[in-house]
């Protein structure tokens, strides 16, 4: 029985395009910015979001915390919501090589209410710790790839404007997002200071992530991932993959929301499982277990879903995630959908 791997888009894995890209790229010495490859597809990516320049990186981790790094001083608070990726799960990045402190703010479905950010910017006296940045994260994974739209992003940068702050755009599915939406991602990024977004997930390359923002903004990041370690060399060999995912895969990403939503509706339908398909607009699936199934134990469900040949991840004690992308076709989803109905 084949294993149908739900667990994330990150586990797609290169296709002969991209491996005979790789292997015939054009290469240099990225530390030294002389490495063709890499070159055109820092071009072409900011091209893609309406910027002036872009960073190749090896990770969405590293960029953000460079973004953060540039953006914020030591002591400061960054403005983001309680469930976003660089407050879970980024080890404490900010904190621990930038001195930042979140401010995180609870919203049910991952949109930070722009009225509630205006009332978390500190005030300006000797005792509390200044407000440095504002971060949104756009779709967003753990409220189950929700998305904002341009009014929405407008609104937080309309607070971020009156007080003088800098707002980082964590889009490690913007695509996603703007494919969800119909729209450019160029549109979504209008007005922010940096942005930051990966190739490695809905896109189908095997490893990368790219930083954007104003020229000046990325010439300080190339310092600082050389701190971090992330000078590559001859990373063309990465970069060609890459540029191969960002010119074919936003294509792709409509059939894995169908697919997820396809997944979505027959999962509602089943007992023990407690999820509203209207929620899902992107490639997420996020369901809660009750007791009828599994006893609404996620780790269960899922010893029992891998018996069957279904992969996913917990997300908490009860809930459970499937994320679609291309390498699980409408067939396959169609049989995980049978798999789990076994269950």
């Amino acid at each position: 029985m084949d294993l149908i791997d739900l667990r994330s888009d990150t586990v797609t894995k290169p296709d002969a395009e991209m491996r005979r890209a790789m292997a015939e790229a054009e290469v240099g010495d990225d530390v030294f910015s002389e490495d063709p490859t890499v070159n055109r597809l820092e071009e072409e990516a900011a091209a893609a979001v309406g910027m002036e320049a872009a960073l190749f990186v090896p990770s969405g981790t590293m960029g953000n915390q460079i973004a953060l790094h540039l953006h914020a001083r030591p002591g400061g608070e960054v403005i983001c919501d309680a469930r976003c990726h660089i407050v879970n799960y980024e080890i404490g990045g900010m904190a621990a090589l930038s001195g930042l402190l979140p401010r995180a703010l609870p919203s049910p479905d991952g949109l930070l209410d722009p009225a509630a950010v205006e009332a978390a910017i500190a005030p300006d006296v000797s005792y509390r710790a200044r407000t440095v940045l504002i971060e949104v994260e756009n779709s967003h994974m753990m409220a189950g790839g929700t998305v904002n739209d341009r009014p929405h992003l407008e609104a937080i940068l309309a607070v971020a404007r009156r007080h003088r702050l800098p707002v980082h755009f964590d889009g490690a599915r913007v695509f996603n997002a703007a494919a969800a939406l119909g729209v450019s991602v160029a549109s979504l990024a209008a007005g922010f200071d940096s942005l930051n977004f990966c190739l490695s997930k809905g896109l189908g390359a095997p490893v990368g992530s790219l930083l954007c923002g104003s020229r000046a903004f990325i010439t300080e990041g190339r310092r600082v991932r050389k701190m971090l370690g992330g000078g590559m060399r001859q990373a063309g060999i990465l970069a060609a993959a890459g540029l191969i995912a960002l010119r074919k895969g936003p294509a792709q990403l409509p059939e894995d929301h169908e697919n997820a939503a396809r997944l979505a509706r027959a999962l509602a339908g089943m007992k023990g499982i407690d999820l509203d398909p209207a929620s899902v607009r992107t490639n997420i699936v996020i369901f809660r277990l009750t007791p009828e199934l599994c006893g609404g134990s996620a780790m269960e469900f899922l010893v029992r879903a891998k018996e069957v040949g279904v992969l996913a991840v917990p997300m908490s004690q009860e809930k459970v995630r499937f994320i679609t992308h291309r390498d699980v076709s409408r067939g396959q989803i169609e049989e995980a959908i049978e798999r789990v109905a076994r269950l």
